[in-house]
């Protein structure tokens, strides 16, 4: 039987290279472990870039979009039309994770997998899967094949951004209604109550939080027996954006590129991921816990130690945007400061 490409081993961790960072860390003028997570980083990125001295000078960032046909259950306060307005302001520079990516100098590319019509937009990737997710609270969300077809896409701008040389990739999302989908797919992969994920998402009041949990608990009973692998589950109750965050994490793993992932809504793609391919977790780094509720308990069942926790619930890949310097000082630290012997600084007692 043929391995789809998604459960193909993730590239090596070099295990020697941690160890030889670890013993660097010992090394460096300061305390042991003074520096915390900064030192875990340059450890971790030792091991995966297979180099003595990390570095993420070179950060890609792709953006995925889709209409979400959930939203026709007044789950959003927000209307469709506003993911393709933004899509437009993403590539005029005037978005949040616009300025973040060029304040960091990395390179964006935005992806539209499908809104209701289709928008001409010089410099977005236009990947029509259909007019929108279907409502899964009538139907599922995807066929099998749009959503290997979203996870493909996925896959591709990840190698695309390995080719190009980045040291570490960030997968936006943009989809109004796309914290339903996530919420819903959450609950069903952690087998928990959907009151444990489900927020506000872009706004709503508690009148809203409840009909939107109402809205799920249905789908779920809609889509009961159908949902026993974590790629029937995407398929019933994900997003195309969401589906090809998934890819993303999958291909820059199987590249050998470092993903740091952003808020709620990816770290369920890297839900998604993990369970599809184990071999991927080694290169997810988390970027912050989000105010959606149910980001903390996604964060928990990965074992995951997010970097920040700035109260952010925007996504489009800003949280993680905004982690990029802690990585790249954590390098330079790592890389940069002077050993006891080097700086002839008394070490500690053996």
């Amino acid at each position: 039987m043929t391995t789809a490409w998604w459960q193909q081993p993730s590239a090596t961790v070099h295990a020697g290279f941690a160890d030889g960072a670890l013993e660097r860390q010992r090394q460096l003028t300061k305390p042991a472990g003074s520096l915390g997570q900064l030192e875990a980083i340059a450890v971790r990125l030792a091991a995966l870039q297979g180099q003595a001295r990390p570095r993420v000078a070179e950060v890609h960032i792709g953006l995925f979009a889709g209409y979400h046909g959930i939203v026709a259950e007044g789950v959003s306060p927000y209307p469709q039309a506003v993911t393709g307005q933004m899509l437009r302001n993403f590539i005029n520079g005037g978005a949040a994770i616009s300025v973040l990516a060029r304040s960091l100098g990395a390179h964006m590319a935005v992806v539209d997998l499908g809104t209701v019509a289709p928008l001409d937009l010089p410099g977005v990737r236009q990947v029509r899967l259909g007019a929108g997710t279907r409502n899964f609270a009538i139907a599922a969300a995807m066929t099998a094949d749009q959503c290997q077809q979203a996870m493909q896409v996925g896959r591709e701008t990840a190698e695309t951004a390995a080719a190009a040389g980045a040291q570490l990739f960030i997968g936006g999302e943009m989809g109004i209604g796309n914290t339903t989908a996530a919420s819903a797919l959450g609950c069903v992969l952690l087998g928990c109550p959907v009151t444990e994920l489900v927020g506000p998402g872009t706004g709503l009041d508690v009148k809203g939080v409840t009909h939107k949990a109402e809205v799920i608990e249905a789908a779920r009973r809609v889509h009961s027996g159908q949902t026993g692998d974590p790629l029937s589950a995407l398929a019933c109750f994900g997003g195309f954006e969401i589906a090809a965050l998934a890819g993303s994490y999958l291909g820059a793993a199987q590249a050998g590129v470092a993903v740091l992932v952003d808020g709620f809504i990816c770290s369920v793609a890297a839900l998604v991921a993990i369970r599809l391919n184990p071999s991927c977790k080694p290169w997810l780094f988390f970027a912050h816990q989000g105010a959606e509720p149910g980001h903390k308990r996604v964060l928990d069942a990965l074992g995951a130690e997010p970097l920040l926790a700035l109260g952010l619930r925007l996504g489009e890949g800003s949280g993680a945007a905004l982690a990029v310097p802690l990585m790249r000082l954590a390098c330079e630290l790592h890389g940069g400061m002077a050993t006891f012997a080097e700086a002839a600084v008394a070490d500690r007692p053996a």
